[in-house]
């Protein structure tokens, strides 16, 4: 009889050469019930996002956040028939009311799956971080091009000349990764220590079933 595997429920340390892991207790069954809202308000349980297929789900820290409106300009990047050929969908959780959603996809340039968790109650269940932490081994995100000095003054500015002033979310809280599914199988996770802590998107997609390295240096067309 084959030996059953156990998922890959692991956070990773970014090394250059490979892949640190320390494991992670994720427990699906505690948020599968909690409710996300998309950009209209329209509210669906969290386990509808897995519940058939695989899916990758980014949560960010906040949309006013530099570093996470850099990454998910990246994601943008992702052509639409690699996922498709892989099988994944690819979901974006913030932690911002829904109305925010609209700007920060025409900011980034974003065109899939992206809802809200106001409340936090998946982010503080699945137990990611509410402090940053930076150690001097880390390695960046490949996805962040601003410094902080310049990133954090973008991050002000854009509250400020914004419709609403707000920081669009809870701003020590961080964010993290998953990939999940079909039903409530768990493959694999991370969980940011700090906002330049996100997983490369190519490693992420590799660990989903995608079978080709993205660039991510080249800026995305944007069709008008």
């Amino acid at each position: 009889m084959a030996a059953v595997l156990s998922p890959i429920t692991r956070q990773v340390s970014k090394e250059p050469r490979e892949l640190q892991r320390v494991c992670v207790d994720i427990r699906l069954e505690d948020v599968q019930d909690c409710l996300v809202y998309d950009r209209r308000g329209g509210s669906v349980p969290f386990k509808n996002l897995y519940q058939h297929t695989k899916s990758v789900i980014i949560f960010v820290r906040n949309f006013l956040c530099y570093a996470c409106k850099e990454y998910v300009e990246d994601l943008s990047k992702i052509p639409e028939d690699v996922l498709k050929g892989a099988g994944i969908r690819l979901i974006v959780i913030g932690q911002s009311m829904h109305h925010h959603i609209e700007a920060f996809c025409t900011l980034t340039g974003y065109p899939y799956e992206i809802y809200v968790d106001p409340d936090r109650h998946i982010y503080q269940k699945l137990g990611m971080k509410r402090e940053e932490t930076f150690t001097d081994s880390g390695n960046p995100s490949p996805h962040v091009k601003s410094g902080i000095f310049a990133g954090q003054m973008k991050s002000i500015w854009r509250a400020m000349t914004g419709p609403i002033f707000d920081f669009q979310g809870d701003l020590h809280q961080q964010g993290g990764a998953i990939i999940v599914g079909p039903g409530a199988q768990v493959h694999f996770c991370h969980f940011d220590t700090n906002r330049l802590d996100h997983m490369p998107i190519n490693w992420l997609l590799q660990l989903a079933g995608v079978q080709q390295t993205l660039d991510f240096s080249k800026p995305k067309i944007m069709h008008v």
